[in-house]
């Protein structure tokens, strides 16, 4: 059996914050000599003495700071068991799994997740990121929400989103820019074109073409002067600022835009409250629809 209890941690914990005793007895209503007595007895338990007397106030002696700031973390997580269960016995969502194409802004999704967060901090988030629908389709069947760049009906209704524009670069150094501009697919054609998983419609003119399984990947091979490619223009906006990038002079089209969609698994319905709020926050985001599922 521990000597000591969370309850007396607590209470030496809230002492210290408000600064006496009889505060502390207050907020946690609870009398005077209850709060002196467990103190004293978490004290005499443990044989060290945790707090002291500076003027009015009483604050923790070096031993005591050094023991609290050990016992907050796990003062902290009773806290988060006690409301987890609370939000267990009201029926609410305790984990909602969003599953999202990773060209979908990294800045904007971080910004929806913290919003969502801090409406509901007892609900768990599982984000599983993909990289086109064909990789989609095999894990989509676990997720609540799905934002995608194909709308067809994978597990439930879904709605258009935003689009996604993509710019045709290379490296500022690249010899392609020795060229004679405007730039035509045959002068493309010897220079390997950077795809990013199967984008097949960014390769019809490029009679080769290297392929990588991430953004980040393809983003540093054109860095690295390995071709050329078709990236995502938010993704890169620093790069293209500074001109370590720059857009290809095509003949034809420097810029494609690729649908995102807001997709719902078909088996919620209804809705519940954190589902609402997800897909309203993903509706707010600078660029996309307003539409409603």
């Amino acid at each position: 059996m521990h000597k000591t209890t969370l309850e007396q941690w607590s209470l030496l914990e809230k002492v210290v914050e408000a600064g006496s005793f009889a505060r502390a007895a207050e907020l946690t209503h609870r009398s005077q000599s209850s709060v002196s007595y467990n103190l004293a007895l978490l004290q005499e338990r443990l044989g060290v003495a945790l707090l002291m007397t500076e003027g009015r106030r009483a604050v923790l002696t070096p031993a005591g700071e050094r023991l609290l700031k050990q016992v907050k973390p796990l003062l902290k997580a009773f806290t988060y068991v006690e409301t987890r269960a609370a939000t267990l016995r009201n029926g609410v969502r305790t984990r909602l799994d969003l599953m999202v194409d990773s060209i979908f802004p990294r800045r904007r999704l971080f910004a929806i997740l913290r919003q969502f967060q801090q409406r509901y901090p007892q609900t768990q988030v599982r984000l599983t990121e993909v990289l086109e629908n064909a990789f989609a389709e095999e894990v989509s069947r676990e997720a609540d929400v799905m934002v995608l760049t194909r709308r067809q009906d994978i597990t439930g209704p879904g709605e258009w989103l935003m689009n996604i524009d993509f710019v045709a670069v290379a490296h500022r150094d690249h010899p392609l820019f020795t060229l004679e501009a405007p730039l035509s697919d045959e002068m493309l054609r010897p220079w390997p074109l950077i795809q990013i998983a199967d984008n097949s419609a960014a390769a019809q003119s490029a009679s080769e073409s290297w392929t990588f399984s991430t953004i980040d990947a393809a983003i540093e091979a054109v860095m690295y002067q390995v071709g050329y490619g078709w990236l995502p223009e938010e993704r890169i906006q620093k790069a293209l600022e500074e001109g370590t990038l720059r857009l290809l002079p095509l003949s034809h089209g420097t810029r494609r835009a690729t649908p995102l969609h807001l997709i719902v698994k078909r088996t919620l319905a209804p809705l519940d409250e954190q589902v609402e709020t997800l897909i309203a926050l993903f509706r707010q985001a600078p660029g996309s629809s307003t539409a409603t599922l």
